[in-house]
């Protein structure tokens, strides 16, 4: 809800010119590259079965402000592409910057999808252990996202202010 004489609050996009090359690599190559990284990452909750909500059940995850999305799956204790012309079980959206406060622990799920920058349809139950899943993530057992988190952190007031 906006208050009167405040105005919206803004958050930075993506510029369109900059998503150009990304949106020309084939998505296959988009979905191996984030497979590829979540299998590494999640190794040890892949194989202590922390995934297997996702058996046969087909995420898209769709990054609007730079036209990319990646679909996968879990067959065989392992996360891979999944189909792009099947109908997913699951979708997420959001922008860039939305994703980016997820991954670098700024804001949490409940106040991003409540606050609708992040939209997520489909199966509830699955959306639920989606959820649950990253809220429970342990950074300190995952050593690159625990990197990872700090770069971000350290990253995301230069994104504001180039993409702002």
């Amino acid at each position: 809800m906006q208050l009167p004489g405040k105005p919206a609050e803004s958050h930075p996009l993506f510029p369109a010119p900059l998503s150009l090359p990304l949106r020309a690599i084939p998505s296959s190559i988009h979905n191996r590259a984030l497979v590829t990284a979540l299998n590494r990452i999640f190794s040890t909750d892949l194989k202590d079965g922390e995934l297997d909500f996702l058996q046969e059940k087909l995420v898209h995850i769709s990054i609007e402000d730079t036209g990319v999305e990646y679909r996968f799956t879990l067959k065989d204790d392992k996360l891979v592409p999944g189909n792009m012309s099947q109908s997913p079980d699951l979708s997420l959206k959001g922008t860039v910057y939305d994703y980016l406060l997820l991954a670098s622990r700024q804001e949490d799920t409940d106040t991003l999808f409540f606050s609708r920058r992040l939209h997520m349809q489909g199966d509830t139950e699955l959306g639920l252990y989606v959820k649950n899943f990253l809220d429970g993530l342990d950074m300190d057992s995952h050593k690159i996202p625990a990197y990872l988190e700090s770069v971000l952190q350290k990253s995301l007031p230069l994104y504001v202010r180039f993409f702002s």
